[in-house]
Formats: structure tokens, C-alpha cells, sequence
């Protein structure tokens, strides 16, 4: 599957996709029918949108906002412009309620002009389906929305231009890779609340474009959010005082088996609330009835699993509380949460845990992390202490999280980098496939106070691991001395590890470290020490420098000077030469 993901990726970077016309009359009434203002963000992430849509080369951006932020009206608009160009949008999204409600949010929009928009989901009979099935083949359909039943072998698009993904951390790699690899020069926009680490991880790298929604929509409030041990009284006065304020509340409880208790004894605590329970293994017509009672406030609380997780956008929902908190992702917690707090209400998330439960140290992060990050426009910043938290995922692989457990990041990029010259006839390999791991005490960062935005920092962060020579590393230092003024140490650090890390890579090193006041060079294979080399850094360095062979080989070196970077430096460039 990693060399399949390799070949398309690199694919998808040389073959020629569709290049959509610039926006035209329709596109503008379209846009000026929306009946809210936007804000700034969302104009600006549907340029970037449209303007890629507009390229020869296929699109793969991931539009990254908060719920309630406006990225399915960025999404709508993106999907107009496929639409008016007479070419099929589909859009695949994680739960049967949410494509219900992408499907009347976009009949709404679209309902002045001359498109069909349709819904393939469980809700549909199996006669419904069949037909849906012909429209689409024949063209007759322009958008198409969806849960993984478009995945299907059956779904059969006669000019598929644009494919939209929400909420991506529902779907595994495979999932999206299968309509990817129907149609390789697709388009493809992804929005996320809170992308899954690999995803933020590839988004950040520069496999694929990032658009961000920060800015609220007007008149909207932080959600207030407490992480308690699990409690009947304030169990009891969280729904008591919403009640109060005639709004509803949802109370997650993510497993089927005992749900019906729970809400049994909610029952006991408020005998004046109205509630329904819901989970995912109900019939269908049953879940939908007691939504849509729900939607209509016939129930005034919601004993459900997590499938409101991406669940319908109910404004009259200002009260959450999630049980047994710590036994869930900091994403799915972050996207719960973002189901209350969509009107200009104050609202409140309780995030509860059993009582004297020793809780795991990550269980623990993620609590304090969602607690911490309140304000608006946190999705990114909560993607980020996952990516922290655990790891970068495997990219190449279907693992969400943990560290990639084959194949570096940047090993990928090389790899990836290697294919797309291959598949475009432009020469050879670049690189050789070694990872140089350094292993130096000193420290090596961008501080806080230095870049104090994330995003920028981590641009930098890129630029530097992309340093291969003296003038990339003098652009970059360059750079930092106009944008951000005088370098601090631990950034220099950083810059000559980068350096030197570029030019062990080409000499064949696996691995440079520092023990006992010498540094120790290792060869990825015995046949990377070059003779002729190792005699002319010998000649300079005389019995500072010991050449180790065997099946292991290792060049230890005793530094003359204190600074130990620029001597690693100094001797890989004499190496390299």
C-alpha cells in the first residue's frame, strides 16, 4: 500500500487535471445569495480554493475551521464552480444524519439554479438508489452527496470533477485512496474541525495545500468547559439550568450496552426532562425519528453514543456533557464539544470522569488540552497537541496515530520527491534512501517569544529542514535576521544541525553523536567510506581522527575547538567533497 500511496502522490504532482473556468456571472449571484456576511477567513480560503480549482494540476487541500465557522458554504461554492463547468461534484461525508443535512443545506443554496443535487444514504429505499445509481452514470446528477456508500463499486460518476471530504478523521487512508485512484486528476478539498495528525502532518510538510478558518461568525461565544470527576449534582444542575433557559442538552455515553440506564437515571435526576436515547446500531427510520423529534424539541435531552459527533447543527443545543471523557480522542472531545455553542448563546461542555479513576498520562493531556483551548479558532491548535501528544501517524499506512513505524517524513519527501522525477522523465533519483538521525546535546528550536505563531514557526521549521547547502542555509538565516530580527541560539543550533544532517546524508552517514567530548560518524554500509576521502580528512585532522571498520563503520572524531557543531560541519563538508 506505501508504494501505491508513493506512485499516486507523485502521480497527482505531474499529470494534467481539469483547469476549471474563472468564475462567471452565475458564480458571483451564487456567492452574493449566501445570507450571511462572510468573514474575512472564509473569503480568503475560498479564493485559495477556487484559484487552485482554476491550475491544469489537481487540487488537494485540506480547509481547516471550527465548527460553526462556515466551511461547508467555502465547500458550497467550491462545489458551484465544478458544477457550472458541467462537471460532477461528490461529497462524501462520515454519518447518514450529516449527509441529510449537507443535502438540504445544499438543495437550499443551489435551488435557484439549474443543478440536481442528490443523497445516497441508508435513509434512500433500494429502488431510490438504483435510480439515484442511473442519474449519476448518465450525468444527470451534478452533486452528489454521501456516506462511504459512494465508495461503493456500483457508483459510477459519467465526469466527476471535485471530491469533498468532511470530517476527514472518520475515513481511513484506504477509504479516501479508492475514489482517488478511480480518478486520479480529481480534485479534492477536505475540511476538518480537527484533522488527525497525519493529515495536519502531510498538510504542514507540503504534500498538500492548507486553508484556515480562525475568525468566528459574528455574535458568537467561547464554550465553557469543565473537566469534573462524574457527579450527580451537577449532572442535575447543568441540565436544570438549560432547561431552565428552555434549550436542550446532549449527554454522550459512547457505548450501547447501558445507554437505556443512563438514561434512566437522568430520568431519577430531572424528572421534568423529556429524553430520548440514540445510538448507531438502531434501525434506521427509528434514528431518524427521534432526530427529527429532537430537531422539533420534542425531547429536551439526547442520551447518545458519538454519532452527534458530526451530527446535525441544532442551535437550541447549549449544554453538553460527555461521560467517561478519558476513554475518548482529543479530536472526537473537540468535535463533540463543537455541537453546542452554534447560536449566541453562552455554552457549557462538561467533560466527566469516574470517580478516583487513576487516569493514564495521555488520558490526562488530552483533558487539560481541551480544557486549555477555549478560545476560537482552537481546532488547529488542538490538531497540533495531537500531533503532540501521539505522534505523526504512519502516512503510508492506515495507523491514525503513533510514530511512523517504517518510513520517516522526510525520507517520504525524498521518495516522493525521486517518483515525481521518474514519472516526468526530468532524470534520476535524487537522493540516496538514508535517514541521518543526529544525536547532539545542544538545544535546537524556535523559541515561543521568538515566532509566536504556530503556523509561521512551523513554515520555518520546513524551510530549515529543507536546507541542503551554504546558500539555502545563508536564504534562511537571511530571512529570519528581516522577519523576525536577531537569531537566537537554540534557532542557530537548529540551522547547523539541519546543515549538517544534509551533508552526512550525502556521505553515506546513518547516524552522527556526541559521547565522551568526541563525535562519532556512522556508515549506513562499509562500502560509503570513500578511501581517497577518509586520507584527505585525515591529512587536516592527523590523530584527532580514528576510521573504524568492520560491518559497522564509524569515523570518530576529537574536536579541536569548543563549538562542536561548526566542527561536524567543517569535517562532513571535507567529507562531502
Amino acid at each position: 500500500m506505501a508504494g501505491e500511496l508513493l506512485a499516486l502522490s507523485a502521480t497527482r504532482q505531474v499529470e494534467k487535471g481539469y483547469a476549471f473556468s474563472e468564475d462567471n456571472l452565475w458564480q458571483r449571484e451564487f456567492e452574493a445569495l449566501f445570507p450571511y456576511e462572510e468573514t474575512p477567513d472564509q473569503l480568503r480560503s475560498a479564493r485559495e480554493i477556487k484559484k487552485d480549482m482554476e491550475k491544469s494540476v489537481p487540487m488537494d487541500r485540506l480547509l481547516c475551521g471550527d465548527v460553526g465557522y462556515g466551511k461547508t458554504e467555502v465547500a458550497a461554492r467550491a462545489v458551484f464552480k465544478c458544477a457550472a463547468d458541467g462537471k460532477q461534484a461528490a461529497v462524501l461525508v462520515p454519518t447518514t444524519l450529516l449527509a441529510n443535512q449537507h443535502y438540504y443545506t445544499f438543495k437550499e443554496r443551489f435551488e435557484t439554479f439549474p443543478f440536481m443535487v442528490e443523497v445516497l444514504s441508508r435513509f434512500r429505499t433500494d429502488a431510490e438508489q438504483t435510480e439515484i445509481l442511473r442519474k449519476v452514470k448518465k450525468g444527470e446528477i451534478d452533486v452528489l452527496i454521501g456516506t462511504h456508500r459512494l465508495l461503493s463499486k456500483d457508483v459510477a460518476f459519467k465526469d466527476l470533477g471535485l471530491l469533498v471530504i468532511d470530517e476527514e478523521q472518520h475515513f481511513g487512508v484506504q477509504h479516501k485512496e479508492a475514489i482517488k485512484q478511480l480518478r486520479k486528476n480529481v480534485d479534492v478539498l477536505t475540511l476538518s474541525a480537527t484533522p488527525i495528525p497525519r493529515t495536519l502532518h502531510m498538510s504542514l510538510s507540503g504534500i498538500r495545500d492548507m486553508s484556515l478558518i480562525f475568525e468566528p461568525p459574528e455574535e458568537r461565544y467561547p464554550v465553557q468547559t469543565y473537566v469534573t470527576e462524574q457527579d450527580d449534582g451537577i449532572l442535575k444542575e447543568a441540565i436544570e439550568r438549560e432547561l431552565d433557559r428552555s434549550g436542550q442538552v446532549y449527554v454522550v455515553y459512547n457505548r450501547v450496552r447501558g445507554i437505556h440506564k443512563i438514561a434512566a437515571h437522568i430520568r431519577e435526576l430531572v424528572p421534568r426532562a423529556s429524553i430520548a436515547a440514540a445510538h448507531g446500531q438502531m434501525d434506521e427510520k427509528q434514528l431518524e425519528d427521534i432526530m427529527l423529534k429532537f430537531i422539533d424539541s420534542r425531547y429536551n435531552v439526547l442520551v447518545s453514543t458519538t454519532i452527534i459527533e458530526s451530527g446535525l447543527d441544532i442551535p437550541n443545543v447549549n449544554t453538553i456533557i460527555i461521560l467517561d471523557a478519558d476513554r475518548l480522542g482529543l479530536s472526537q472531545l473537540y468535535q463533540l464539544r463543537g455541537r453546542v455553542g452554534r447560536s449566541n448563546r453562552m455554552a457549557y461542555a462538561y467533560l466527566m470522569y469516574q470517580k478516583n479513576k487513576v487516569l493514564s498520562e495521555q488520558a490526562e493531556k488530552r483533558l487539560r488540552a481541551i480544557r486549555e483551548f477555549t478560545e476560537f479558532g482552537a481546532g488547529f491548535q488542538i490538531a497540533m497537541r495531537d500531533l503532540e501528544i501521539r505522534g505523526a501517524g504512519n502516512l503510508l499506512g492506515t495507523e491514525q496515530h503513533g510514530h511512523m513505524l517504517m518510513i520517516g517524513y522526510e525520507l517520504y519527501c525524498k521518495l516522493l520527491e525521486d517518483a515525481v522525477r521518474e514519472l516526468s522523465g526530468s532524470g534520476t533519483a535524487l537522493h540516496d534512501s538514508i535517514e541521518t538521525s543526529i544525536e547532539l546535546p545542544f538545544e535546537a528550536h524556535i523559541p515561543g517569544e521568538y515566532i509566536p505563531d504556530e503556523l509561521v514557526k512551523l513554515q520555518m521549521y520546513k524551510k530549515i529542514a529543507s536546507i541542503r547547502d551554504d546558500s539555502d542555509k545563508s536564504e534562511i538565516i537571511d530571512e529570519l535576521l528581516d522577519r523576525f530580527g536577531e537569531i537566537p541560539k537554540e534557532t542557530l543550533n537548529l540551522i547547523e544541525i539541519a546543515r549538517i544532517k544534509a551533508l552526512a546524508e550525502r556521505s553515506g552517514i546513518s547516524r552522527v553523536r556526541h559521547t565522551q567530548g568526541k563525535l562519532l560518524f556512522d556508515f549506513y554500509k562499509a562500502e560509503s567510506l570513500d578511501p581517497q576521502k577518509i586520507a584527505f580528512a585525515a591529512s587536516e585532522y592527523g590523530m584527532n581522527l580514528f576510521v573504524h571498520g568492520g560491518q559497522r563503520p564509524y569515523i570518530s572524531l576529537n574536536p579541536q575547538g569548543n563549538d562542536r557543531l561548526s566542527e561536524a560541519v567543517r569535517f562532513l563538508t571535507k567529507l562531502a567533497q
